[in-house]
């Protein structure tokens, strides 16, 4: 497997109007698309279409679909808190304005809960389906701790803004292993440790802080998922440790009653940042294992 054919034609797209319109992005021709090589949609939440730009190189062989989720990307700003359900409704728009059956799907943290959101409220939209790290954490035992910090990390966010609440989400998502019941007592993350600025610009449109707490205390629907089959995959980072969202792919697996797949890297390894080194060719390899 290689990226390194002709550069498939991209073509960008937009459903819907007003707030409710969300940015897609089309790369090959749909038109050679089969029932055994269907469109490939790869997403996050709230990463949008170009995170996902390494990834994508390596299927030429077949179309793949990109898109930003709402309020990210190309997508009209807002303050509101974005809910699962509203992702999964904008994912089955898309889906539908392909208007070519059911696609195959990575998604990856939050988009790997909407996925699974997607997959229990939409499976006809779907054929193969690989939520990779899906970033919830209603299923882990420290459920309860995880809840309070988010809560906490939105009050620093509606108080102090945005660099103080990233420090925080941060420090959450680097930590192995549980929550101790005593986590928020410890002194709050200065955000200049993490190259994040102190002061308050005052914007609140951040979406990633949009999507909590609806996508982190997402609990997934066990008897939709099972009733999948070998439709679905769990995979995780071989790299990401006990990371809360490597706990959640672990309970998500084991609830569902399959086993975790192992995947190269870490939460983000399909793609390759200065400082944060990932293994685009490696994820691709082992999603065209699980996807065929």
């Amino acid at each position: 497997m290689s990226n390194d054919a002709t550069t498939p034609t991209i073509e960008t797209r937009t459903v819907g109007t007003g707030d409710d319109a969300i940015a897609y992005d089309i790369r090959g021709d749909l038109t050679t698309a089969t029932p055994e090589l269907p469109p490939l949609f790869l997403f996050g939440a709230p990463m949008d279409a170009a995170g996902f730009t390494a990834l994508a190189s390596f299927f030429t062989d077949r179309p793949v679909i990109t898109y930003d989720p709402r309020g990210a990307g190309r997508n009209p700003l807002g303050t509101t808190d974005i809910t699962v359900e509203q992702h999964v409704d904008d994912l089955h728009r898309v889906i539908s304005a392909l208007d070519i059956g059911p696609v195959d799907a990575f998604g990856n943290s939050g988009g790997g809960v909407t996925l699974l959101a997607l997959a229990a409220a939409h499976p006809d939209d779907l054929r193969r389906i690989v939520a990779h790290e899906p970033a919830t954490g209603a299923v882990l035992p420290d459920a309860d701790v995880i809840g309070a910090v988010i809560d906490d990390m939105k009050r620093t966010y509606a108080e102090k803004g945005e660099g103080a609440a990233m420090a925080k989400f941060v420090q959450l998502v680097m930590l192995q292993g549980e929550l101790p019941a005593d986590y928020l007592d410890q002194p709050a993350p200065d955000p200049a440790m993490f190259g994040m600025p102190a002061v308050d610009d005052g914007a609140r449109t951040n979406p990633l802080l949009r999507n909590m707490p609806s996508v982190t205390s997402y609990r997934p629907d066990i008897d939709a998922l099972r009733a999948l089959g070998d439709r679905l995959t769990i995979g995780f980072g071989v790299e990401s440790g006990a990371t809360m969202a490597a706990r959640a792919a672990h309970a998500v697996a084991s609830t569902v009653g399959i086993p975790p797949v192992e995947f190269p890297s870490h939460h983000g390894g399909f793609t390759d940042q200065p400082g944060m080194p990932g293994d685009p060719a490696g994820v691709a390899a082992r999603l065209r294992e699980l996807i065929g």
